[in-house]
């Protein structure tokens, strides 16, 4: 159990950088495309939308760090424990049975990230055998690799955590 915890801090802080590094990355080549097209359409200088035509691939890559940064942030939050949770019965159940609920919970979260990881990883297949590009003649299952990837660290986490739970549960059962 201590080397999956070692585990998850390594990739908590890989995560956080990644995060940091698709920010930046974003907010620069967003930056660029308009002051570029400022620059085109305010100034009518001919080479800033000259460039623009050379950089039509920036916008699809933002979109495609948006989706990255959505799975890795999921990620990061999940295994905080500070994703968004609905639930009903907190309210309702005594504090006593707060710990059995949470592993309820945790279980169904568990199995969800599995079925998701597992249809993602179709997904991707389905991709692959399909061959088409995303641009500049990146293979797009590349970019969709965070679905299942992003599913199956949430899956890290939450078993982590429903694992962190019932070892709480037996031990307090014992006592």
């Amino acid at each position: 159990m201590r080397i999956a915890q070692i585990l998850d801090k390594v990739l908590a802080r890989c995560e956080g950088w990644l995060i940091s590094l698709f920010l930046w990355l974003m907010i620069v080549s967003a930056f660029f495309q308009v002051c570029l097209r400022g620059l085109y359409t305010h100034g009518n200088v001919q080479w800033a939308n000259t460039l623009m035509g050379h950089l039509d691939w920036t916008e699809p890559l933002v979109r495609l760090l948006v989706l990255w940064l959505t799975f890795l942030g999921a990620s990061l939050v999940t295994g905080e424990g500070r994703h968004i949770k609905i639930d009903l019965f907190s309210s309702l159940l005594p504090p006593r049975w707060q710990p059995v609920r949470d592993l309820v919970l945790l279980s169904v979260c568990v199995a969800i990230c599995a079925i998701m990881c597992k249809v993602c990883a179709k997904y991707v297949a389905l991709e692959m055998e399909f061959g088409a590009e995303m641009f500049l003649s990146i293979p797009s299952w590349m970019g969709q690799l965070i679905l299942p990837a992003g599913f199956l660290l949430m899956l890290f986490r939450f078993s982590l955590r429903w694992a962190d739970r019932f070892l709480e549960i037996m031990r307090s059962g014992m006592k």
